[in-house]
């Protein structure tokens, strides 16, 4: 059976690529690529003090001998108030690497579910002459599902401008359409030209130069 999405507010439909829209989905992969981008969205910029870093505690707070008190060297040491931090947070990198043909199958196993499911849309993005919040409204009338991801082309700017404003949405581009963005939305509307350019992409001949 050839996969097929529906063109929202026209009529008719559009065939889908078996290569990019029909791979059958694994968990696991899935998982390890969400996790993946995740990981690299986190800044890593958290840092501790140690004792060496802490200003002041320069001499011994008392005495060696003769107090009764277990001797102190500072009172920078971690068990002091406002000492340094043992084994505290340092700035890192939580990247996480994952294989460019791993990756773009995921992209695919994301596309491939909302195919199976009948829960993405094509449009023609070329209808929007200026940003129009109502308009958006108006074509995904009876078709839109929370959490809507809309992918359009840099160069469709009305349309992205019109969609941006719905609630629960996301306006990306087909480079920025991540997997973890794939799975969080309930509808995907896609503009007929980033249709071609995700086949592009992730399709056969994407596929052979990345092998």
């Amino acid at each position: 059976m050839a996969l097929t999405a529906p063109i929202v507010g026209g009529k008719g439909t559009v065939p889908l690529p078996e290569a990019v829209f029909g791979v059958e989905a694994a968990a696991g992969l899935l998982h390890e690529v969400v996790t993946a981008e995740n990981a690299g969205r986190r800044q890593g910029t958290h840092a501790t003090k140690t004792r060496g870093m802490v200003a002041g505690g320069r001499a011994k707070p008392f005495r060696q001998k003769g107090t009764g008190r277990a001797r102190q060297g500072t009172t920078r040491a971690p068990q002091f108030t406002g000492g340094g931090a043992v084994f505290g947070p340092q700035p890192r990198s939580y990247a996480v690497k994952v294989n460019k043909k791993a990756y773009r199958k995921a992209r695919c196993m994301g596309l491939s579910q909302h195919a199976r499911l009948g829960t993405i849309g094509v449009f023609a993005a070329g209808g929007f002459d200026a940003p129009k919040t109502k308009d958006a409204l108006a074509l995904v009338d009876g078709w839109m599902e929370a959490p809507l991801v809309v992918v359009v082309q840099p160069d469709e700017e009305a349309a992205a401008l019109s969609f941006r404003n719905l609630p629960r949405s996301a306006v990306l581009t087909p480079a920025e359409v991540s997997v973890g963005d794939l799975l969080w939305a309930r509808r995907l509307l896609v503009s007929e030209a980033a249709l071609a350019e995700i086949v592009r992409i992730l399709g056969p001949a994407a596929k052979e130069a990345v092998a």
